[in-house]
């Protein structure tokens, strides 16, 4: 049952899962441990021999070249994710906060200028980070701009 296909290393763990082995049985299987197996799955850098050995394992073929492309594509993919939950921590503080000064104005109509200054404030932080951690003037929006202006498809 020889496949020509590649192994992707994201796919590590979903051929694991498809064929119903446990972390521990892939390992035995391809002579490695349960913590190499746990570190390839989770993106981390994976030595040429080992990855042959999972290659061997899943019968597929592996490229060597891809690999350190692909390892670079998986941890900016895992950094942008952290971006956006930390965006969504500071958002969920922000409403958080929000809701007292907002029961308070509800109740005293002077207090309107508080909660002015508190959404003032997180749009603030919120925009800011944003602005830190999302590329939105990156090399796509460049693209986009230049094909719009030019007419390129």
């Amino acid at each position: 049952m020889t496949q020509s296909n590649t192994i992707n290393l994201r796919d590590v763990k979903k051929i694991r899962i498809e064929r119903h082995w446990s972390q521990d049985q892939l390992a035995e299987m391809s002579g490695l441990s349960v913590r190499t197996i746990q570190r390839i799955e989770n993106g981390e850098n994976a030595g040429l021999e080992s990855l042959k050995s999972l290659a061997s394992v899943f019968e597929f073929n592996i490229e060597d070249s891809n690999t350190k492309e692909e390892i670079v594509q998986i941890k900016r993919e895992e950094d942008y994710i952290k971006k956006v939950k930390r965006f969504y921590k500071i958002l969920g503080i922000a409403i958080l906060t929000l809701l007292i000064p907002f029961i308070i104005a509800i109740n005293d109509s002077s207090n309107w200028i508080v909660v002015f200054w508190f959404v003032f404030f997180w749009a603030l932080v919120l925009g800011v980070y944003s602005l830190i951690s999302f590329d939105f003037f990156g090399e796509e929006w460049k693209r986009k701009i230049i094909n719009k202006k030019f007419n390129k498809t």
